[in-house]
């Protein structure tokens, strides 16, 4: 029992991996870095202010050295731009959800990544743990042969097949363990962990009703296809913005400055303030065919996003398909299976009771052994195919997410660093915020 306690479970394995990936703190970093092009593209309607400061000698030759300090402060800002930053912001907007669709993938990846290894590692014990097994049981065998070769019953020939049998299963048995190894170190690569004990899957998550249904799930929540369709509309947005960027701009500036010169007739410190205020409205009349070139190139993309977004259904309605086909493979083989392991079992116990009598040989034996470990080790695999089939159904579905299993841990929260750069923070209070936020993800110091 105390055993049984302390084994890792999968939902163990899942939480594992999903708090020590590298890959997914890579892509909320890159989901961060789409949320400040929001901000950029917020940041060009508002004023930009300078401070410029100066101080000049100069002298010509005769004259008095003069000598100017200068302080000023200009402020420009973009009045109205017939919506080509607003364009921008939308398509930056739609960048961002398309790239938290993205860090969802990159969820469902990990994730699926470390169920793999989970069965990897649990299929690998149990076939060391069959295989040793047939070790013991040919071992067995084989000291039966010796026996009855002793009292005349069998010739050397019988002796070497049991020798020859035993070499095989102990080979086997160190390919078996060479194998758990490996599912070892990839469980390690997957969860960030190495594999303890690991208990006995959970239930089988439940299907839909049919395959149909399955692929409307996978069309409405797949994270590929909302990025996809994301992606499309900043394109739309993006072609949008190249039209319009023929359009007129109009700005505004505000400036003053002091300036200060040494007066040659009075020896005194002149410090006249000059101001301006401007407005200026332009237009680009002819580019050299950039502004054209832009813009065919903006509906070249969409064209290409549009075409990404059918072709992402497509690949999701396939993957759906090849899981549902493979569930349904995996439980024909099982069930064959079971009649073939009861069916050997069955041969398996005749013929050694044959053979105690005489009537079969040390060859029957085995090959009756050999058949009935194939069909145990077969098995085996098809269960954890099978469950791991049901996995691959839930991503391909677009629901192997924390949230979804239900896993009871805090999950990352995209739109909590948004909320805190989407206007472009520059005051102290919203820093403050904004490293609360980094602090929170484990980024802060």
């Amino acid at each position: 029992m105390i055993g049984q306690a302390s084994a890792e479970t999968l939902a163990d394995t899942l939480v594992a991996a999903y708090r020590n990936s590298a890959l997914i703190e890579q892509n909320r970093a890159v989901l961060r870095a789409a949320d400040e092009d929001v901000a950029s593209a917020v940041a060009q309607l508002r004023p930009v202010v300078q401070w410029i400061a100066g101080h000049t000698i100069s002298r010509k030759e005769g004259a008095t050295t003069l000598r100017t300090t200068s302080l000023g402060l200009s402020a420009e800002m973009v009045l109205y731009d017939w919506g080509r930053s607003q364009l921008a912001i939308d398509g930056a907007k739609e960048q961002v959800l398309a790239t938290r669709q993205a860090l969802v993938a990159i969820e469902q990846d990990v994730l699926l990544t470390a169920a793999q290894a989970f069965f990897g590692v649990r299929e690998a014990t149990e076939q060391v743990a069959l295989q040793q097994n047939s070790v013991k049981l040919v071992s067995q065998e084989r000291q039966a042969a010796l026996d009855r070769f002793e009292v005349g019953e069998i010739t050397v020939t019988d002796v070497a097949l049991a020798d020859a049998q035993l070499a095989e299963g102990q080979a086997s048995l160190a390919a078996a363990q060479g194998d758990l190894e490996v599912a070892r170190e990839t469980y390690l690569a997957a969860v960030g962990k190495k594999a303890g004990t690991l208990s006995a899957p959970p239930p089988l998550p439940k299907l839909p009703k049919n395959l149909d249904a399955a692929r409307a799930i996978a069309q409405k929540n797949h994270p590929s296809i909302l990025q996809a369709q994301r992606t499309a509309a900043a394109a739309e947005l993006a072609v949008a913005a190249a039209a319009a960027e023929r359009n007129p701009s109009l700005s505004g500036s505000l400036s003053a400055e002091i300036v200060g010169m040494n007066n040659a007739e009075t020896g005194g410190y002149d410090q006249p303030i000059d101001g301006s205020v401007g407005l200026s409205l332009s237009q680009t009349i002819y580019s050299g065919g950039s502004l054209s070139a832009a813009h065919r190139k903006a509906m070249a993309q969409r064209d290409q996003a549009r075409a990404s977004l059918l072709n992402v259904a497509r690949q999701v309605s396939q993957q759906v398909g090849t899981a549902w086909s493979n569930i349904s493979v995996a439980r024909a083989q099982i069930g064959a299976i079971d009649q073939q392991i009861s069916a050997a079992q069955q041969a398996y116990d005749g013929v050694r009771e044959e053979a105690s009598l005489g009537a079969r040989t040390t060859l029957d034996v085995l090959d009756a052994e050999q058949s009935l470990l194939e069909a145990r080790a077969d098995k085996i695999t098809a269960e954890a195919n099978l469950q791991l089939a049901h996995y691959q159904l839930l991503a391909a579905m677009g629901l192997l997410t924390v949230e979804h299993l239900k896993l009871g841990i805090p999950t990352y929260d995209p739109s909590q660093y948004y909320n805190a750069v989407r206007n472009a923070p520059r005051t102290s209070k919203q820093g403050e915020s904004l490293d609360r936020v980094l602090r929170a993800i484990g980024k802060g110091n």
